[in-house]
């Protein structure tokens, strides 16, 4: 299941009775379709309804805490304003995460990294979307192994946070999102630095897709796919050799390929 090449002898791998799937629906943020994202309200529904991997973004707060938050502002998904860069925890944690999106959420408040690590099963994919730089890769490497999660945890960054990824230990596995001009040059780059995942974006031009599909098996690299809220595309897709399909629409899509089981 993963390249030797990465994995082997990696003194951070996890017991091998935590399982994971080869394929599936990754929740978006978590069940954000129904619940607020980027929460644990959204987060624990969607290991309710079965997702094989769960997205979710990771920023530093002013007192370097890692919190919830895709947006570089709270302003969207909270009743507070600001840089989450320039907020403290403590005031974060004092903003309102829920009604935004429903009265039945008020006061569902910003998750931190830990506090989502702690409610995961063991047996699904935890896709980490870091926004930040060098120190947030590092930090959140740290959490990660910290938290016992090495075996299940992808970490999605661009190059400056990939180093202190690996600053932390180089077995970490991380996804690709260093978007380069073309997509042979990002899958190129994807398999000379050993990455374990990318993910491959629905906007581009999937001409070749089938072809980039199969040199990246053909590597061990395991693919995202950003994103799908198509029933009908997810037999196409996974047959194609995408192994994760992103979604907004997380009970369709899982109910969808259910049926291709």
């Amino acid at each position: 299941m993963y390249s030797t090449a990465i994995f082997s002898q990696d003194p951070l791998e996890s017991n091998k009775q935590d399982s994971l799937p080869e394929q599936g629906i990754c929740a978006h943020r978590g069940a954000n379709e129904t619940h607020p994202e980027n929460t644990l309200a959204a987060f624990e529904e969607a290991i309710r309804l079965g997702a094989q991997m769960i997205e979710f973004d990771v920023q530093l707060t002013k007192d370097n805490q890692l919190v919830i938050m895709h947006d570089d502002k709270v302003n969207r998904t909270t009743n507070g304003r600001g840089y989450v860069s320039n907020l403290t925890l403590n005031k974060i944690k004092k903003f309102d995460a829920g009604k935004w999106k429903s009265r039945k959420f008020k006061g569902e408040r910003v998750p931190t990294l830990m506090e989502v690590l702690d409610i995961m099963p063991r047996n699904i994919w935890l896709n980490i979307h870091l926004k930040g730089d060098e120190r947030l890769g590092a930090a959140t490497a740290k959490a990660v192994i910290a938290a016992n999660r090495t075996h299940q945890s992808v970490i999605a960054c661009e190059n400056d946070a990939a180093k202190g990824v690996k600053s932390v230990n180089t077995n970490l596995m991380i996804c690709n999102m260093e978007r380069l001009k073309t997509r042979a040059d990002y899958i190129d780059g994807t398999i000379e630095n050993g990455f374990a995942f990318l993910q491959i974006k629905s906007s581009r031009d999937d001409i070749n897709i089938l072809t980039d599909l199969k040199k990246l098996n053909e590597n061990g690299i395991k693919v995202n796919y950003f994103h799908s809220e198509e029933t009908t595309e997810i037999k196409e897709l996974l047959e194609a050799g995408v192994d994760f399909i992103l979604t907004d629409h997380l009970v369709d899509m899982l109910n969808a390929f259910s049926k291709t089981k």
